[in-house]
């Protein structure tokens, strides 16, 4: 497990690597350049900031400048918002990105697995009918509208919730909602799916001839089994999660990072950009080691990198 463990972490930064350079040139093809809204402007002002910027020099010398500057830990400087170092924009912005993430992948998660286990113990019943729509609304409607809607019933209408803004815990609850239910639905619908196979295998019969009660054989066999392929799809939710968060933030002002790289796109903020993109793969890379790892100690027969032997 040891040295799988160290392969996965060179696979991470050479990962990082080639998503930094092929981002960088692909930002570089984008129209226009940070200053093209600068009309005020002269032909020898642009020059000026050019310079100070390193832009007046080819996209290769560029690369490398930036490729040295990101091994010792720099993201660059903004070019729009203040001048600031890209690392302490995403500091100042990391944790309501992080919170409400974190939030909708705990409330998913836990309350997705809850209604897969119920509906695969009481299957093809009306509960089961219930949790197999509860859980196709999760993952038939997007985030944004979700969260359109929740803004419009449970804060603008109702208020019982803030309309927007980030002020307190009671901020963080729609997004939340809104965020949660892609990864309910797919949790639900995975964990219903394994488990009715689980439930209905030999060694959950053996166990209940054992005189095992029903609460016993769910709990500690079938339940634990049928988290398996649950733990291998967490990466790609929080991508989603993630992903989804940019336009979701936007919709109830949120200063988070998805908000922040919305911004650094539509004013061609290239420091930005890089350093959100590559901080994005580095989480989404991050999540996956983990889910590798979690995988193996969730099935005691699985032993990644020593093939199968402990």
């Amino acid at each position: 497990m040891t040295k799988y463990i160290l392969k996965r972490i060179l696979y991470l930064f050479l990962t990082l690597f080639i998503i930094a350079s092929l981002t960088f040139f692909l930002m570089k093809m984008l129209p226009g350049t940070p200053f093209s809204n600068q009309n005020r402007m002269s032909a020898d002002q642009l020059k000026i900031v050019k310079a100070q910027y390193g832009l007046d020099q080819s996209v290769g010398v560029q690369y490398v400048r930036y490729m040295v500057g990101l091994l010792h830990g720099n993201l660059g400087t903004s070019f729009q918002f203040n001048n600031e170092p890209v690392t302490a924009l995403i500091g100042q912005r990391l944790a309501p990105s992080m919170q409400i993430g974190a939030q909708a992948m705990i409330v998913g998660t836990v309350f997705g697995i809850l209604l897969g286990a119920v509906a695969a113990i009481r299957k093809n019943t009306w509960v089961d009918t219930l949790a197999t729509f509860i859980s196709i609304l999760g993952l038939s409607i997007p985030s944004f509208v979700l969260a359109v809607l929740l803004q419009f019933y449970l804060a603008y209408k109702w208020k019982i919730y803030p309309v927007a803004l980030w002020d307190n815990f009671q901020s963080s609850i729609l997004p939340t909602l809104a965020l949660s239910a892609l990864p309910l639905g797919t949790v639900a619908r995975f964990m219903r799916t394994e488990m009715v196979d689980v439930m209905s295998s030999d060694y959950i019969e053996l166990a209940k001839s054992k005189g095992n009660s029903s609460w016993r054989v769910v709990a500690k066999h079938a339940l634990r089994n049928s988290l398996i392929p649950v733990v291998t799809i967490i990466g790609p939710m929080a991508v989603s999660v993630m992903t989804g968060s940019m336009v979701v933030e936007n919709i109830f002002s949120i200063p988070g990072i998805g908000e922040q790289f919305v911004k650094s796109i539509t004013t061609n903020d290239y420091p930005t950009i890089m350093g959100l993109t590559i901080f994005y793969s580095f989480l989404l890379i991050i999540v996956y080691l983990i889910v590798d790892i979690l995988y193996g100690l969730i099935d005691p027969r699985i032993r990644l990198g020593n093939g199968g032997k402990e």
